[in-house]
């Protein structure tokens, strides 16, 4: 299916790897011209040439920078001033023990998770209002509304970025730029599928065994019972960039396997 976004533009944040990565694929299977993002230039530019070689009528363009520095943010800003499509994905997450989590690493996670994105939304969303034409979004998850306990710190930006989805998503009433958030649940990331070959090591199973023995001992409320794959999340992101989804405002976007309970 044509998406109709061949020859847009769209910064992918934190995308060298994972749901990023998945996503700019995607992207570029439309013929977007994706800006990937990431702090290692080496990094960034191995998936620039990975997505020039793959989908050779496009344009990836190296778009390296630590996007919690406003210097290297001014900087990007500077070199890529227009784009169609934000697709705010970066982020930091780690299990902590509330008790352990002290002021410095509450502003860190809201420094990176919400600070960095927002301030690349002040920048852009201004001239895709006046271009009458864009697409917004913010990468939650289904912790946003569903704490585990897990993380505290991870959790609190979550619901913060469903927040800020909606307000700002009010000053586009009447144009074509459209603010929303997907909230992905369990993800197969490079991280966790290292985690999870680690923790049957010793075992002979199957990957697909390990995923569904780990599933069920440790996420049974997911109902897919495997994690969500990367690819999944970045088909769904290109739909809600895509014209079709122009009815889609302020919304939060649950693609979480079943992982929440409630209707809403």
């Amino acid at each position: 299916m044509d998406m109709g976004l061949k020859h847009k533009t769209a910064l992918v944040t934190g995308s060298t790897k994972g749901i990023g990565k998945a996503i700019a694929v995607e992207l570029a299977k439309e013929g977007v011209h994706v800006l990937i993002n990431g702090r290692s230039y080496e990094e960034v530019e191995r998936t620039v040439q990975e997505i020039k070689s793959e989908f050779p009528d496009t344009s990836p363009q190296n778009a390296t920078a630590d996007l919690v520095d406003t210097g290297q943010r001014q900087a990007l800003f500077e070199q890529y001033p227009n784009i169609d499509i934000l697709v705010n994905n970066m982020g930091i997450y780690e299990i902590m023990q509330y008790e352990d989590i002290d002021d410095e690493v509450w502003e860190k996670y809201f420094r990176t998770n919400v600070l960095a994105a927002n301030g690349l939304c002040k920048f852009y969303l201004p001239e895709m209002l006046k271009n009458d034409y864009g697409r917004i979004i913010f990468i939650a998850s289904e912790e946003a509304v569903m704490p585990s306990g897990q993380m505290p710190q991870y959790c609190m930006t979550k619901s913060m970025l469903l927040s800020l989805s909606k307000s700002l998503s009010l000053l586009t009433k009447g144009t074509e730029v459209t603010i929303n958030t997907i909230m992905p649940g369990p993800t197969l990331s490079e991280n966790v599928q290292q985690i999870i070959e680690g923790i049957y090591a010793d075992s002979a199973m199957t990957f697909l065994e390990k995923e569904k023995d780990f599933m069920s001992s440790n996420l049974p409320q997911s109902q897919i019972q495997r994690f969500i794959r990367p690819a999944e999340i970045g088909r769904l992101t290109t739909f809600i960039c895509s014209p079709y989804a122009s009815a889609f405002k302020g919304s939060p976007i649950r693609m979480d396997g079943g992982m929440v309970p409630t209707i809403f």
